[in-house]
């Protein structure tokens, strides 16, 4: 099983990206998928979460009102749609399922893939 995030690239403040996340081996349909970040030399930080049982979506404080996580279970996909980029935002963006635990501790989580560089310019 094998996570893969992409979508990220060079963006100006205020611009807008969507991330998506792909898997192989593994159907997300029926995973919750959480979003994480990670700027270097700090943690990998919570941005977001997705339930399959019903669509709801939970997101860290700097996400809310920007940021925006679905899913599109024919193409076993899940996006992440970031606008109103802040520099701040810059950072290795990760996706990965939710195995138990707190939603927004990072070892609540596996299958983590490769993540995606977004780096948001003044």
């Amino acid at each position: 099983v094998q996570l893969q995030a992409s979508g990220g690239g060079l963006v100006q403040a205020g611009g807008s990206l969507r991330l998506s996340c792909a898997a192989s081996g593994r159907t997300l349909s029926t995973d919750d998928v959480g979003w994480f970040r990670q700027a270097p030399g700090l943690e990998r930080e919570f941005v977001g979460v997705i339930l399959w049982f019903n669509g709801r979506t939970y997101y860290a404080d700097f996400g809310k009102g920007r940021f925006t996580i679905s899913r599109d279970e024919a193409k076993n996909a899940v996006y992440l749609q970031m606008n109103s980029l802040k520099t701040e935002d810059t950072a290795v963006y990760y996706c990965a399922v939710y195995r138990g635990g707190r939603y927004s501790d990072p070892s609540a989580y596996n299958y983590w893939g490769q993540g995606t560089q977004v780096t948001v310019s003044s």
